[in-house]
């Protein structure tokens, strides 16, 4: 049996106007042919589970095309019709196959494609055929469309976030696909999409309501006919039709029992829509929070996250920080201007210049104070070793420098973006994390593995940005309505 192997993954802020271009991916990851199995194998990500599966069955993997871009603007629409043709290159190159295993992200936008991932799998449907088994992975904040649902025989979306568990899940789906193939199993899937937005702030599987939902489809999972079921929490930062929560349930040939769990799954989601909504963390109530405590503190910049996209050089906390003369205090802002002037300037060097602000004034403009250069790298890269958020362990921030202000602020300006997944980011500079008593981390959910290793308190600011987790402050043109929370609906449930 020969098992295909695709990935497109890439989340898009339809609220960030700035495209994103084939060079986004080349300088992430575009990868074919056996270039794949050499990069992914033994990552903690969905693909290498996908080939430690097959594998396992004893059945060849083929891999054709994997590309990956970190979030930021829509897709531009010559990226994603060259992402288009080098599929079809790809698939004309692997032959005959026999099923296919897709990674998907499931809220990848292009300008003139509101349904990137829909339209993605169905070419890759048309490809092999009816009768050929395709299984996706799609991440946890994925818009899931009925094009997806109808592309597909089954769908396993990740369970954790921050998302941990993206081997598991590249390994279940693959199993899934080697049963189907060898006839012990046959695939049925039911999908339901209850009116609701969930608030990013309330993401985390980890706590209340998403834990109960999650033990809900765990207790569901008991039955031996249920093979696979997956909340989808939704990216709410692209504007489109199918933006909001979903439910897919995957049956051994039973159709009827899975649109029955789907139905239950979102009756309950749904009788708790009032919890999935934001509570909204001021700054200034962040600051006393700080003032007061004695644990070592991390504030989650969440409307400046990287991880949606958000440019990463927002100053706003990093501002607070520095004007109440907070000691022993850390930011990280994306910043290549500033890398050049410490460069110039070297170890030891001091001058006053400005970090920060330089994309947005949304997200605070740039924040003059007087610098030390406390180190210079050339080389940004840094390698994780433990499990984290996105499924990588390789990173590169690129050439950096370690900025020091007389009052106690501590910035590491980096000429490229980057998610906060790892602590590394900091002990590779020569920052030590527990040397800070408060430490900014520009994200929601995913820095929180790595943070939470050393911070006691993680506080969930709701700053402005393009992220912002107060979802009033954006215009959207092209959602469902009505939808929970913009349309109050008292309906028990809705599709």
């Amino acid at each position: 049996m020969r098992i295909g192997i695709v990935g497109l993954l890439q989340e898009s802020n339809t609220f960030i106007e700035a495209e994103t271009t084939l060079l986004d991916f080349d300088a992430d990851l575009l990868l074919s042919g056996a270039a794949i199995r050499t990069r992914l194998e033994n990552a903690p990500h969905e693909v290498g589970g996908f080939f430690e599966a097959i594998d396992r069955a004893g059945f060849e993997a083929v891999p054709l095309l994997v590309a990956r871009a970190l979030p930021h603007g829509p897709l531009s629409d010559s990226c994603y019709e060259s992402l288009c043709q080098q599929l079809d290159q790809a698939y004309e190159q692997g032959d005959h196959l026999d099923g296919v295993l897709v990674a998907c992200h499931g809220a990848n936008v292009a300008t003139a494609t509101l349904d990137v991932d829909g339209d993605w799998l169905g070419r890759i449907r048309h490809r092999v055929g009816d009768g050929v088994p395709v299984v996706a992975t799609l991440d946890l904040h994925a818009n899931l469309s009925r094009a997806m649902v109808a592309a597909t025989d089954a769908i396993v979306g990740y369970r954790t976030n921050p998302h941990l568990d993206q081997r598991a899940r590249g390994i279940e789906a693959g199993d899934l696909l080697s049963r189907a193939l060898r006839g012990e199993i046959r695939l049925t899937q039911a999908a339901r999409f209850p009116r609701l937005v969930i608030n990013i702030e309330r993401q985390s599987t980890a706590e209340s309501p998403c834990r109960e939902i999650f033990a809900k489809l765990e207790e569901q999972r008991r039955s031996k006919a249920v093979l696979s079921n997956s909340f989808l929490l939704g990216f709410p930062y692209a504007d489109v039709p199918d933006l909001g929560a979903a439910i897919v349930v995957v049956t051994d040939g039973d159709q009827e029992l899975a649109e029955s769990l789907a139905d239950e799954l979102e009756e309950e989601i749904w009788s708790r829509r009032a919890e999935f909504q934001g509570r909204g963390i001021s700054i200034a109530k962040a600051m006393t929070t700080v003032e007061g405590s004695t644990d070592r503190v991390c504030l989650l910049d969440m409307g400046d996250n990287v991880g949606g996209g958000s440019p990463g050089d927002g100053t706003l906390l990093a501002r607070e920080l520095y004007e109440c003369e907070v000691p022993r205090s850390f930011v990280c802002l994306f910043d290549p201007r500033a890398v050049s002037r410490a460069e110039a300037l070297g170890e030891g060097g001091r001058a006053q210049f400005s970090v920060g602000g330089a994309s947005w004034e949304l997200h605070g403009g740039p924040l003059r104070a007087e610098w030390t250069v406390v180190s210079h790298r050339v080389d940004g890269t840094f390698r994780e070793a433990k499990p984290r958020h996105g499924g990588f362990t390789t990173f590169d921030q690129g050439p950096n420098a370690v900025l020091r202000s007389e009052r106690g602020l501590t910035v590491l300006v980096t000429s490229k973006r980057m998610v906060p997944f790892s602590l590394v980011q900091l002990t590779s500079c020569g920052l030590d994390p527990t040397d800070f008593d408060v430490l900014v981390a520009k994200g929601v959910h995913a820095p929180v593995a790595a943070y939470r290793e050393v911070c006691e308190t993680l506080l969930r600011v709701d700053t402005p940005g393009v992220t912002s987790a107060d979802l009033s402050r954006f215009e959207y043109r092209h959602r469902r309505r009505p939808l929970y929370p913009f349309e109050e609906m008292r309906e028990t449930r809705w599709s």
